[in-house]
């Protein structure tokens, strides 16, 4: 693996000789301190956000009336409401600006989510879940597209695995948070489950005050960043779509059909599906250890240490070989053989130990995708590539928690669910070859 390199990241390095290592690390740097802890505090709130509902369940379902085949239907909404508005959401960003979009966007599922209290029954369960990813399209494409225009492609794994770290990172909150909510008799007249949604709303509504004084749109406008440091940045993803013949001019709608677009699209699809999947059947999984409120929401948190380790560890490795093909493929394998092996263990702890092998591997392995669109995407063509890419991979968001759903209530039990996810994750081992191929195809290769 050492020996193999990926040629667009590595013609990257043409362009640095008017800058010394340590002058590049200094910047970047500069403005990984200045970017990601905000980036990554928005995306934490968005990711509390999606998983709560998760726990919300162990009550709601009971309170207003929801089927497990229901709750599973209402969970993947959210993802269609987010498909369908994701495109429109990134060429939105790209024409106000990310202060501008993502304060709209965070006030909007914020306002939705506190709305999420007031759910009576499955159908107000669906119209607000799918409301609800349509508020928050856009967040997660945009923070990608955004990146690309202050990282040049050499540091992105790394600095997406970076922001992925707000993933597991939200998890680890939101298990015990959510456990001690529920083990409370509520407050405020209101159930502990509708607690928990008033809870992971509000912070939203309030980051989006931050967001408007605290983010600059480009390098152009980063007042803390030196000019002499903006010259070189802006030189560097210059000289870097000139070496790949990157142009941004022309249709940006274009990107949509793709077909390097459509086959990312294909490869990344399993890991939403699975993470999904995994988040939100999380706490029904442990609860059948026949563990309490409280016990269930601090050893959901366990998998997403797992996972945070794999996003340090597996981006990093990635860019310092150059390489993305063996990265993805190890990761994809290890993945399918680990849920399918939770599926078939019958003690809790083999079954924990096996989830948190998952989690470790489909959580690093996204970082390690996103770094590919940046190889033939760029200006507007990128922010409508990318949130092509991230809207039909998000249907997996939808497909595994409702395929989870209706499978556990015709076979009774969760195994079957964890095979669908096991099945998926092969789909996706398959995939890195086709997009392989795809990216070679185009002289674009990443890793041979």
């Amino acid at each position: 693996m050492e020996q193999t390199y990926l040629k667009g990241a590595v013609s990257g390095h043409a362009g640095r000789a008017d800058t010394t290592d340590s002058q590049e690390k200094r910047i970047i740097r500069l403005i990984s301190t200045r970017l990601l802890p905000f980036l990554a505090l928005l995306y934490i709130v968005a990711y509390v956000d999606r998983a709560m509902v998760g726990f919300a369940k162990l009550h709601m379902n009971v309170d207003v009336g929801i089927s497990e085949t229901a709750y599973g239907m209402g969970a993947g909404l959210f993802f269609i409401g987010y498909f369908l508005c994701e495109v429109p959401s990134n060429l939105a960003l790209d024409r106000y600006g990310a202060r501008i979009w993502f304060a709209r966007i965070l006030i909007t599922w914020g306002v939705i989510t506190v709305a999420m209290a007031a759910i009576s029954g499955p159908v107000s369960f669906y119209v607000l879940r799918f409301l609800l990813g349509a508020a928050e399209a856009g967040l997660y494409p945009g923070i990608i597209y955004f990146l690309t225009k202050w990282f040049p492609l050499r540091h992105r794994a790394r600095i997406i695995g970076l922001l992925v770290l707000a993933q597991p990172i939200a998890l680890i909150i939101t298990g015990p948070v959510a456990g001690m909510i529920l083990a409370g008799n509520g407050a405020f007249g209101l159930a502990n489950w509708q607690l928990l949604f008033v809870v992971c709303g509000l912070p939203a509504i309030l980051l989006a005050g931050p967001t408007l004084r605290l983010l600059p749109d480009t390098p152009a406008k980063a007042r803390w960043l030196p000019r002499e440091d903006r010259i070189w940045l802006e030189r560097q993803l210059d000289q870097e779509a000139a070496s790949r013949n990157l142009v941004s001019h022309g249709n940006p709608l274009r990107a949509m059909l793709d077909r390097r677009v459509l086959l990312l699209a294909a490869l990344f699809l399993p890991f939403p599906l699975a993470i999904y999947g995994l988040s939100l059947w999380l706490p029904t999984i442990i609860s059948q250890f026949g563990t309490s409120d409280t016990v269930t929401g601090f050893l959901y948190a366990i998998p997403y240490l797992f996972a945070v380790l794999g996003l340090i560890y597996v981006p990093r490795s990635s860019d310092r070989k150059g390489e993305r093909h063996w990265h993805m493929v190890l990761m994809a394998g290890v993945a399918a053989l680990s849920v399918a092996g939770s599926a078939m263990a019958s003690a809790p702890v083999l079954q924990m130990a096996l989830l948190c092998v998952t989690a470790f591997c489909i959580y690093s392995i996204q970082a390690v995708i996103w770094a590919l669109p940046g190889l033939f995407l760029t200006g507007a063509r990128a922010a409508v590539g990318i949130a092509t890419i991230n809207s039909l991979a998000n249907l997996g968001g939808y497909i595994g928690p409702f395929g989870i759903g209706l499978l556990r209530d015709a076979t009774g039990n969760l195994s079957s669910g964890l095979y669908f996810m096991s099945a998926a994750l092969v789909f996706g081992l398959v995939m890195v070859f086709v997009v392989r191929h795809a990216l070679g195809d185009t002289n674009q290769g990443f890793g041979r």
